[in-house]
């Protein structure tokens, strides 16, 4: 009986706590984690010092659900469940940027990708021939509160008839969520769509769906770009600073525990942290203890000399998990100490990130000091020139950062023929390496020292030939002699544009090896630069038809070239200018002692720069080229340097030689003539008007075979006929 008793006490004890519980008489402490990216604080409705209670009892489930769903529809896709293939098979990798809507404005920024899209050889105005398809509704910054928000985005996205549930669409974002808890809620539903978005968690993103783009601000160029500062300072490796930051600190809101803890390793020494509490506007109503002291030390520091005399940059979270110092470190060669938990950095699909950068843990923030200071300078050196090369890569412009987007996809789509790590990683970069044209790095310039091999030993020569074959005294056949005797010659190619008929095979002249004619297409002077099949060798020749060289010359430009294979390495030097009065680029011809082109009339180069300069330039400068026949020498020097990022090479020549042109040819007159120099200034500036800068770098090297006055006999040097007076 009185065990009877003790269980209906305890029973009704039991039942009176449960009572309480339900209606509130009980509280039980929340856990003292942070808020993670998924909690209810994200929901529509928030506010401070609201209650989950409180939430629940103003939200419907339909509400929840309509709320997340720009989240977690789709959250599975990935390139083979959520992608229509098909759609590549027909015209390859094309993309379709929608017509914009009348009435809808875009920002620059959204304005600078669309054309960034539509000025790439992967643009097609056709959307039955497309691949990939972008809205023309801007949708980079999807913060409520900004005046870029674009409304009722949601339902203009449905309304698309092409959107097919978002199925091989890509959205750009930068700018999610707003105040306080900035989540990656983009406000409407992305369905089946690709995201390329910046500050995305590794937890919300979709491996080998989406793609990683950086935080850059409405001033980042669309094209060209600056380059990068490892000229200044690069040896030693170490700075002034070895650590710094500078930037807002948040009293409230997400995004407030890294920064807030800065001041712990701040030194005022070689580690400088520095936060301010001076943003927003009542940010005075949130002032704590440490602000004054801090606003004062943060004036003391002028930004841009601390980052550009600095061996690391700390780059924290801000209200989102990427902020605009990645990009500032980049370019400043200040290799980045990434503290940011969870943020998937740009592109990690194809960078390795862990070559340019340092990859911390907020955690252990007290820690990074004696990190860094613990970099063997080697290490910090080879770290410092990956950023610089990240950053001209794929990061000094939206141009890049699109295309790098774009082509990332594309290895995705045409699986057989991506492009392999190195590629990504090492210079030229992905952009330059076209898999269409091979995937063996051995098929390309810049790989040969990586692999420890050299080019094909031998050349093609390619001689553009423009007036017709009437006497056998004529320069083309001299010329065609004396390059066929070159020990290093695989073949000559002869390459007809002459309005007139082709001369019978018996008119050539006899050579030891063979010579093939052909009939340039539709006889234009880009012709000369056509990536035909019937070149077996690494290295091309190009000549123009009344080009005098020696085959001794010749085999001494190709020995050049051999240890040079990226570059272009020939006799005929021009240089280009700044003139300050015009405000334009100038072109000169002038003998000096510098120069930043070498023209194809008389130079060796890799066929890839063929393939290159037929797809990846835009057809209206080599329409522009071909309507003037003339700078089609100017655009592959341009194309050139601006992969290789080096000057061209010029070698020397004998004395007597006269880089004029022979009196009988047609083209003399052309050279004589001063609207064609004209034109060559004129095509200056479109290309760099393309290129987005000037890609032409000056050198003063000249390759000489031997020194000409030495005490060597002439009769024992290799290339003594460069020598005779």
């Amino acid at each position: 009986m009185q065990a009877k008793k003790r269980y209906l006490l305890l029973f009704s004890a039991g039942a009176c706590l449960v009572l309480l519980f339900c209606f509130g008489g009980i509280q039980v402490p929340l856990s003292r984690r942070g808020p993670s990216r998924r909690d209810d604080r994200s929901l529509a409705g928030y506010h401070p010092g609201a209650r989950c209670d409180d939430l629940n009892e103003h939200i419907s489930p339909r509400q929840k659900r309509d709320t997340l769903s720009g989240l977690y529809t789709g959250k599975r896709c990935r390139m083979e469940s959520c992608f229509d293939f098909s759609l590549c098979e027909r015209n390859g990798f094309k993309v379709y940027v929608y017509p914009q809507q009348k009435g809808e404005k875009l920002s620059d920024s959204y304005q600078n990708i669309l054309s960034s899209i539509e000025g790439s050889r992967f643009y097609t105005p056709d959307p039955g021939q497309a691949c990939l398809f972008v809205l023309s509704l801007d949708t980079l910054d999807r913060d409520q509160l900004s005046p870029q928000y674009v409304h009722n985005l949601k339902a203009k996205i449905q309304s698309l008839p092409l959107w097919n549930g978002g199925k091989n669409h890509i959205i750009f974002n930068l700018y999610s969520g707003t105040w306080p808890d900035y989540t990656e809620d983009l406000g409407f539903d992305i369905g089946l769509a690709m995201l390329a978005k910046a500050s995305i968690s590794t937890e919300n993103f979709r491996p080998n769906f989406d793609v990683s783009i950086p935080l850059f601000s409405k001033d980042h160029p669309r094209t060209g770009g600056e380059r990068g500062y490892l000229k200044h300072n690069t040896i030693p490796p170490y700075r002034k600073y070895m650590l710094v930051f500078k930037g807002k600190r948040y009293l409230t809101g997400i995004g407030s525990d890294t920064r807030n803890a800065l001041y712990h390793v701040h030194n005022s020494e070689d580690v400088v942290l520095l936060t301010t509490c001076k943003h927003g506007k009542d940010w005075q109503k949130h002032k704590d203890t440490r602000c004054d002291r801090d606003n004062t030390e943060y004036d003391k520091y002028d930004y841009r000399e601390m980052l550009y005399n600095s061996t690391f940059c700390l780059v924290p979270r801000g209200r989102r998990l990427g902020s605009f110092r990645f990009l500032e470190a980049l370019q400043a060669a200040c290799v980045p100490v990434m503290l940011s938990n969870g943020w998937e950095l740009p592109f990690s699909e194809i960078i390795d990130w862990n070559t340019a950068a340092v990859i911390g843990d907020e955690r252990l923030l007290l820690q990074i000091p004696s990190t860094v200071r613990s970099i063997h300078q080697d290490k910090i050196l080879s770290l410092r020139q990956q950023t610089q090369f990240l950053w001209e890569a794929y990061f000094n412009s939206v141009e890049k950062i699109v295309l790098t987007t774009l082509e990332i996809i594309q290895d995705r789509v045409l699986l057989h023929t991506s492009r392999s790590n190195l590629m990504w990683n090492c210079l030229p970069g992905g952009l330059f390496t076209l898999p269409q044209y091979s995937t063996h790095l051995r098929d390309f310039p810049f790989y040969y020292a990586k692999l420890g091999i050299k080019p094909h030993p031998k050349f093609t020569a390619i001689i553009h030939v423009v007036t017709p074959l009437v006497s056998q005294s004529q320069p083309v056949m001299k010329l065609l002699v004396a390059v066929a005797k070159s020990q290093y010659c695989a073949q000559v190619m002869v390459l007809w544009n002459c309005d007139k008929p082709l001369p019978a095979k018996q008119r050539w002249p006899a050579t030891s090896v063979p010579v093939i004619v052909i009939e340039g297409e539709s006889k234009v002077i880009s012709s000369r630069f056509l990536p035909y099949d019937t070149i077996p060798t690494d290295a091309v020749l190009s000549l123009d038809e009344d080009t005098v060289l020696s085959t001794t010359e010749v085999d001494f430009a190709f020995t050049v070239w051999q240890s040079f294979p990226d570059r272009i390495v020939g006799y005929p030097a021009r240089s280009h200018f700044w003139d300050s009065n015009k405000e334009r680029w100038g072109y000169t011809s002038k003998w000096t002692n510098d120069y930043s082109m070498v023209l194809t009339g008389a130079a060796i180069y890799h066929r890839y720069y063929h393939y290159l300069y037929t797809t990846y330039l835009p057809a209206s400068l080599k329409t522009m080229v071909d309507q003037m026949s003339n700078c089609e020498d100017i655009l592959m020097n341009f194309l050139v340097s601006s992969v290789s990022k080096l000057p061209p090479i010029k070698v020397t020549q004998k004395k007597q030689y006269k880089e004029t042109m022979m009196g009988q040819s047609s083209r003399a007159s052309r050279w004589a003539d001063p609207d064609h120099f004209a034109q060559r200034q004129t095509c200056m500036n479109k290309f760099a008007s393309w290129f987005g800068t000037m890609p032409l770098v000056h050198s003063q090297m000249r390759l000489d075979p031997v020194l000409f006055k030495d005490q060597v006999s002439i009769l024992r040097k290799k290339y003594r006929d460069i020598e005779r007076l």
